[in-house]
């Protein structure tokens, strides 16, 4: 016979645990003269047996259906299914936490987060110690926190040799400029890179003999200093002046540029986006001139969707793009899509940087990354093009 205490020493229990047991009826306890709680070694193996049925995850009430009667199959079937979610969300969280340490990829998290909460990301990876400019880059070019560093280092390799940082051509550049339905005299061009596009719009202001400015913006200190001293030695940087900011924060009044160009970068803040948080800058009748990489069909092969929707989710057709410009309040003038010189212009310097480092960069996510762009580039078969837009503020 053993009293209460010793039952829950003996069993690893407390004291209330035993007497909500008996009070279900999974023990029967006998109550002696002196006041006391007597139990029997029956009892004793009866929650010795208890406590193997829920180390089964059974819930107490399926344990006592266990011991009072044959078992049900069901009842077992149904605990398993539920252990096997609850393993598979335990195996989740691990896999997470082990990349939260740097053990693997962080890649499909961050694309995740950006998808479903894209601003709570950004304020998140700040908080983590990146300043905005590399919390920016992080998530929509490395997309992994512990290999940040790494991979923007050999990105830069890869990019600082190169002059344009995206596909177009002088060619589409002056096409698009001779679509304006203006001369433009203040001109803002956002994600100038290195200028390729800058040098174009300054020889035809010259050419206009118009007093135009132009003011460049890129977040690359080193690529807006290459601008301006390839500017100077070409003798067209007088109408030219550099900012570094961030094309999502612009230090610039409303309604202080009548034309806004930006050539392949919008989608780093998202094109709709664009449209909208850079409408005000514009005078009235302004004009956004801008570049975005669409689909030209319908059902893309699987591949190339397979590609676009890991590195670019948000890319969506021409005529949606011309759908949401309207809705944020612009009329289309012109659109049409680069010439394939505009994609060599791009894709062959890329391709031969790629091929000169390939034995530096050995095991480089970033080279890696670059190599299935290449591939989806050569694979492309008319499926994608980049498409200019040639947008005027309705008022």
């Amino acid at each position: 016979m053993y009293r209460i205490s010793q039952l829950a020493e003996m069993l690893g229990l407390s004291r209330t645990t035993l007497l909500y047991y008996e009070k279900q009826g999974l023990i029967r306890g006998q109550r002696l003269d002196n006041g006391y709680r007597s139990y029997t070694d029956k009892d004793l193996q009866r929650l010795k047996l208890l406590q193997e049925l829920q180390a089964g995850g059974l819930t107490l009430k399926e344990c006592q259906a266990c011991l009072d009667e044959k078992v049900e199959r069901g009842i077992l079937v149904e605990r398993l299914r539920q252990l096997d979610e609850e393993i598979a969300q335990k195996q989740k969280s691990r896999q997470l936490l082990a990349a939260l340490l740097g053990e693997s990829s962080l890649t499909d998290w961050h694309e995740t987060l950006e998808q479903q909460a894209p601003e709570a990301h950004l304020e998140w990876l700040i908080k983590q110690g990146f300043d905005e400019k590399q919390a920016v880059r992080l998530k929509w070019l490395s997309k992994d926190m512990n290999s940040h560093e790494q991979y923007m280092h050999d990105f830069n390799l890869v990019f600082k040799a190169l002059e344009r940082w995206g596909p177009g051509s002088e060619a589409d550049t002056l096409k698009a400029f001779e679509r304006l339905p203006y001369n433009p005299q203040e001109i803002l061009e956002i994600g100038c890179g290195q200028g390729v596009a800058t040098k174009v719009l300054a020889v035809e202001v010259i050419a206009q003999h118009s007093q135009a400015t132009i003011t460049a913006v890129d977040n690359e200190e080193f690529a807006l200093q290459t601008l301006m001293n390839t500017l100077k030695e070409q003798g067209i940087g007088e109408r030219v002046s550099t900012v570094c900011a961030n094309m999502e924060k612009l230090p610039f009044e409303p309604e202080s540029f009548d034309l806004i160009w930006s050539e392949g970068s919008a989608y780093i803040m998202g094109v709709n986006n664009a449209l909208t948080a850079w409408r005000p800058l514009l005078k009235k009748n302004g004009v956004l001139v801008l570049s975005d990489l669409v689909w030209n069909v319908e059902s893309p092969s699987k591949e190339a969707l397979a590609f676009w929707q890991k590195e670019y989710p948000d890319m969506t057709t021409a005529a949606q793009r011309i759908e949401q410009a309207e809705q944020a309040g612009y009329e289309v003038i012109y659109s049409f899509a680069l010439s394939d010189e505009g994609w060599l212009n791009y894709y062959t310097p890329l391709e031969n940087r790629v091929e000169a480092l390939k034995e530096q960069l050995q095991g480089s996510v970033a080279l890696e990354d670059l190599k299935r762009e290449l591939s989806a580039f050569h694979s492309r078969s008319g499926e994608f093009d980049y498409q200019m837009f040639i947008l005027r503020v309705c008022n």
